[in-house]
């Protein structure tokens, strides 16, 4: 045990100082607390590190990568010892910090403090949903733990409070908080920013709260562990731990994010009685770890595969309907499921994804989520009642007024296999950046749905208005920011983000009422623009996105009996129309037409990448009815026609 520990530090420590970088603190005085998790309670296989029915760990102080990295190793993990030493450089798999699909056993990527806790309330969500949903007496398909390892920072971020704030109302008893309590951050001793009392914090939000007085302690940790699952709650248990423990500078913040030092390492062995030179492992450690981590997870991993062929057996189609779930699978007939509507059909694209999203849930069991008290304005709602923890089988949650948490939560649920989904007010993306951009370095297939995407909100004026949002998500990488003109362009969106495997959609809609006035097929659609007004020998172009594709349309017809042929492109999603093929580019905008105008009622920059001329929003709203509100902007036909003819 205590060589073991040993291992997993100085491993951890050799890598640090390799690299000249990295956070030894957390590697010297949580070593013993991953090892007691490890070894003892997660049950996890290093041959399987995708296994469906795994417990799931999230490092929210995701600056302890080392400490990870180095306890998977000795774990069976595929992580060569020349991995181990190429930690923090160019190509390794052990990157600064822990980063999902590519290092084995990594849960999530985490690094900004709090993401990683809520991730794991968002995974608890999701187990509690799926096991409530799928077993059966006997046949336990989904039946696991998540568990996160936090720091003093992860605790000081808003949306760690919102997570555990949401964590303890739904009562997730699978969920389990190890606090890694040193008393110490960057700056200096943590009595410099904080002096709450975290068991009554803790107690108070409905967690069952531990204290274990020593971190090196393995018993003591495991003990807590094992109370923590038989508590009926989810669980915190705050460690009190020495940061750099063993250290010449422990107990002080000079050993969080800096490097201890070759000599200094060499001389810590020594103490610990570690003789060992660097990289160079107690090849017991191995053993250790496999006589029990590595015996536990085969041995679970087999009987789970025995118990899915028995229930494969006895429930063909609740087991088709998780295997999909696990292989992220979906069969809809979208076509049809979600019927066009006929032109002139008049409605807020916000009420087309609140009917859209009900009819699909009848047929998607993986589809679950919710908005952050705004249900009644986004119509973004699950289905088949609330979320708690006397209806699991309910999928509308509940999130609150925390829009940070629901991102991240968001997160936690689609890594776990889940098609989850958020809703809320444009303007309020601000707060939920940090976990968008998350969902989009992870590759994973989140759905964030927005509604009062634009000045034309109104009366709330400009503190509700967005304005550089949408240009904000269009930069963003690996991301899809789709806003639909209609409701037939709405059933598209959502059709694309629930078939998407490895980037997030930020879907973007009115308050206000759109009418259709052209149709749009699936594929013309997920070009990421199209025709949506065309003439055989058309002189010039109008684009535009969602309810400005309604006026660009009225303005080609005004031109039109003015004696101009104009074209008018929808461009409901950028990212996609710029990665399309050049031919296809040319197509839709001939470089040829060059009197283009570009509209929509955002920032105006990224249009000129297709248009000279551009209609849009570069100051901040203001507050006055709808339809004062677009014609103080010059949103009206007028306007438009004016702007294409050059008379403005």
């Amino acid at each position: 045990m205590e060589k073991t520990v040993n291992a997993i530090r100085f491993l951890g420590l050799d890598m640090i100082n390799e690299a000249n970088s990295g956070h030894p603190g957390i590697v010297l005085d949580a070593a013993p607390v991953i090892y007691s998790l490890f070894q003892y309670h997660l049950n996890a296989y290093s041959k399987q590190p995708n296994w469906f029915n795994r417990d799931r760990f999230f490092l929210a102080a995701g600056h302890g990568s080392a400490l990870l990295y180095s306890t998977l190793h000795f774990a069976g993990y595929d992580i060569p010892m020349a991995e181990i030493k190429r930690f923090r450089q160019l190509g390794s798999l052990t990157p600064g910090h822990p980063e999902y699909r590519h290092t084995p056993g990594v849960d999530a990527t985490t690094g900004p403090l709090g993401q990683g806790v809520a991730m794991a309330v968002g995974s608890a969500i999701a187990e509690t949903y799926l096991r409530n949903t799928f077993n059966k007496d006997g046949l336990e398909v989904v039946n696991h733990y998540t568990y996160a390892l936090c720091g003093d920072g992860d605790l000081q971020e808003g949306v760690t409070l919102e997570a555990l704030s949401l964590a303890g109302h739904l009562g997730l008893d699978r969920l389990i908080i190890l606090f890694d309590s040193n008393d110490v951050q960057l700056d200096g001793p943590t009595k410099n920013a904080v002096s709450e009392n975290i068991k009554m914090k803790m107690e108070s939000v409905g967690f069952d709260y531990q204290l274990v007085s020593d971190a090196n302690d393995v018993l003591e940790v495991s003990i807590a562990i094992e109370k923590a699952k038989q508590s009926g709650r989810p669980a915190f248990i705050e460690i009190k731990s020495i940061i750099g423990f063993g250290s010449p500078k422990q107990g002080t913040s000079a050993t969080h994010g800096s490097p201890i030092g070759k000599e200094s390492t060499l001389k810590m062995k020594e103490t610990f009685g570690y003789l060992l030179g660097e990289f160079q492992v107690d090849e017991s450690a191995y053993q250790d770890m496999q006589n029990r981590f590595g015996v536990r997870g085969e041995r679970n991993y087999l009987a789970w595969k025995f118990y899915m062929e028995e229930y494969k057996n006895l429930f063909p189609n609740e087991y088709k309907q998780l295997t999909d779930i696990i292989d992220h699978k979906i069969e809809v007939d979208f076509e049809s499921l979600l019927k066009q509507e006929s032109i002139g059909f008049v409605e807020a694209t916000r009420n087309s994804i609140g009917k859209v999203i009900l009819k699909l849930s009848e047929q998607i069991i993986s589809m679950i989520g919710g908005s952050a008290d705004l249900t009644g304005s986004t119509k973004v709602k699950g289905t088949n009642g609330n979320f708690t923890k006397d209806t699991p089988l309910g999928r509308n949650v509940n999130f609150g007024v925390r829009e940070h948490a629901m991102a991240a939560i968001v997160n936690g649920m689609t890594l776990h296999s889940l098609k989850a989904f958020s809703g809320g007010f444009f303007i309020f993306s601000d707060y939920m950046k940090p976990a968008i951009r998350l969902a989009s370095l992870m590759h994973i297939p989140s759905i964030f749905i927005f509604t009062h995407d634009s000045v034309a909100v109104g009366e709330d004026g400009p503190t509700h208005e967005p304005i550089e949002q949408l240009s904000m998500f269009r930069t963003l990488p690996n991301m899809n920011t789709i806003r639909p003109a209609n409701a037939n362009e709405v059933k598209h969106a959502i059709r694309f983000a629930l078939e998407s495997s490895r980037t997030p959609s930020t879907i973007v809609l009115t308050r206000q009422d759109t009418v259709i006035l052209n149709d749009v097929s699936y594929s013309e659609f997920k070009q990421g623009a199209y025709i949506a007004k065309d003439y055989d020998d058309f002189e010039g172009i109008i684009i535009a996105t969602g309810s400005e594709v309604e006026l660009a349309i009225k303005a080609s017809n005004k031109l039109y009996e003015l004696g101009h042929k104009v074209r008018v492109v929808s461009m409901p999603c950028m990212e996609l129309f710029i990665s399309q093929s050049q031919v296809l580019q040319e197509k839709i905008l001939p470089s040829s037409k060059t009197n283009r105008l570009a509209i929509e009622m955002g920032s105006s920059g990224l249009w000129y990448r297709f248009s000279s001329k551009v209609k849009g929003i570069d100051t901040f709203g203001v507050s006055a009815k709808p339809e004062d509100v677009l014609s103080y902007f010059g949103f009206t036909v007028d306007n438009i026609v004016s702007l294409y003819l050059g008379e403005k």
